[in-house]
């Protein structure tokens, strides 16, 4: 299971997901006019639900490794979670009054995509080489 490509990618991409319910990913002036509040994945419940739909599926797409077309539709399902979560944030970042920062942790979000892109890769590359293989014997 760990030894395919895709499975560290994918564990990448959970670890990734799961830090960004703690740390900021924006910090400026709220719509409360709190100033220096900070923007995490646990402000508001639809950000919760798609952070932790987002990692979720990137663990379980880990543990289908011998079912290849499903591994790679999780994959995918993340991808697309992953952009409707960065839309949630960037929805979130509206709300804020002034003009705000983005913290270093904000990265993360890119790099679950990446992470997701490149396991996809994985899969695909080790489906063509079992069936080379197979078309081989």
């Amino acid at each position: 299971m760990i030894q395919r490509i895709q499975s560290i990618w994918l564990f990448l991409a959970a670890v990734c997901v799961f830090l960004t319910l703690r740390v900021s990913t924006y910090f400026g002036t709220n719509k409360e006019l709190i100033p220096s509040s900070f923007l995490n994945g646990l402000d508001t419940l639809p950000l919760i639900f798609a952070t932790l739909a987002t990692g979720i599926v990137a663990l379980v797409g880990i543990f289908l490794y011998k079912n290849r077309k499903l591994q790679l539709r999780l994959t995918l399902l993340g991808m697309v979670l992953q952009l409707v979560l960065m839309f949630l944030y960037y929805r979130e970042i509206q709300t804020y009054v002034g003009k705000g920062n983005f913290s270093i942790s904000a990265i993360l979000h890119a790099g679950v995509l990446l992470f997701f892109i490149l396991a996809a890769q994985g899969i695909r590359s080790d489906d063509k080489l079992i069936k080379d293989s197979n078309r081989l014997r």
